[in-house]
């Protein structure tokens, strides 16, 4: 079921932190900050992580005009075991904290719970959630020295970290002096679907399923196209991206003149020296991407109204040593141009 929040929900700010290779792609001078050697001035990777999402966090609450005790709730999350890179991050701000773990998705689904939260019981949420592609393959996959050769389905992990500030005060909205204000309309929870895929290197395929599952479900109530101007999902990739639009297509519906992936936009695919393959992944990708790109097309009134769908695969390196199937998931945030009164 579509859920609306009781009272208007509006993203007021944003920020985004990136590596080097991020950086270089063709959204790199959108974005906030960035770090040449994606350490961040830091002695590990995960230590580095945790730094981004520090700097993602501040700069979200400082472009909104807000200390971080205007902050009523922050909902954070990340890919490293028990989500350690946002709790340590974090823990300057001495905010009311809810950990999430929604995998790729969790982007979404922070802006999902804060649009739920701010619509009905405080006045604003947080959110915050990153990615760290030396973090995410010693996890995941192989340690970096290992050198494992990387098939054409492989995804490249995003080495970045977004935050978002939602408020439900239209007193708000003249912070920032800007007509437009993204506003979150409309959200609808995904549910997880198991495609059959258990390959780690084929992210887009084990998540596209449930990409369409959600998509579905949305259209079964709001039954046109129209109005809607981007519909974007977090990071099928390449991959990911094509199968999605085939069983769409397979359903009666062809959305591939509206449709677009984080993880296709955030990297030049067909570049050799950035290697990619088929696009970019990990929580950091659709994050950034919505933060540094999408919203602020919304704010300068070049988007009307944006389906942001993420994705995520609900697995973990014990499940894929079992043999097990990686299920997918897909949350869906409606984000619609609102003029500021």
């Amino acid at each position: 079921m579509v859920i609306r929040p009781v009272k208007p929900v509006y993203i007021q700010s944003w920020g985004s932190v990136v590596g080097r290779k991020e950086y270089e792609g063709p959204l790199g001078e959108l974005f906030d900050g960035y770090d040449t050697t994606d350490l961040f001035g830091a002695d590990t990777f995960e230590k580095a992580e945790s730094e981004m999402q520090k700097r993602a966090l501040g700069l979200a609450v400082a472009k909104g005009g807000y200390l971080p005790e205007d902050i009523d709730l922050l909902f954070a999350g990340d890919l490293v075991n028990q989500c350690i890179t946002s709790t340590y991050g974090l823990l300057s701000y001495r905010l009311p904290y809810i950990g999430l773990f929604g995998a790729c998705s969790t982007a979404a689904e922070g802006l999902m719970l804060s649009a739920l939260m701010t619509g009905s019981y405080t006045r604003r949420c947080a959110n915050v959630t990153s990615s760290h592609y030396c973090t995410a393959e010693r996890q995941f996959r192989f340690p970096l020295e290992y050198g494992g050769q990387r098939p054409p389905t492989a995804q490249w992990t995003v080495t970045g970290s977004g935050a978002f500030v939602c408020t439900s005060e239209k007193e708000d909205l003249h912070r920032t002096g800007f007509r437009y204000v993204p506003q979150i309309t409309a959200v609808l929870p995904g549910i997880p679907v198991d495609g059959g895929i258990n390959d780690a290197n084929n992210m887009g395929a084990a998540m596209a399923p449930a990409a369409m599952d959600t998509l579905m479900r949305y259209f079964s109530e709001n039954k046109s196209l129209d109005g809607i101007d981007l519909i974007l999902t977090g990071d099928l990739g390449r991959e990911g991206n094509g199968i999605l639009a085939d069983l769409l297509w397979s359903h009666g519906m062809d959305i591939s003149s509206r449709l677009a992936d984080c993880g296709k936009m955030i990297y030049r695919l067909d570049d050799k020296k950035t290697d990619v393959h088929a696009g970019g992944s990990g929580c950091g990708c659709s994050a950034v991407v919505l933060a540094a790109d999408i919203l602020e097309n919304i704010r300068h009134g070049r988007l009307g109204k944006v389906l942001f769908l993420g994705t995520g695969a609900l697995m973990n390196t014990m499940a894929l040593y079992q043999g097990q199937n990686i299920p997918g998931i897909a949350h869906l945030v409606e984000i619609s141009r609102s003029e500021v009164e």
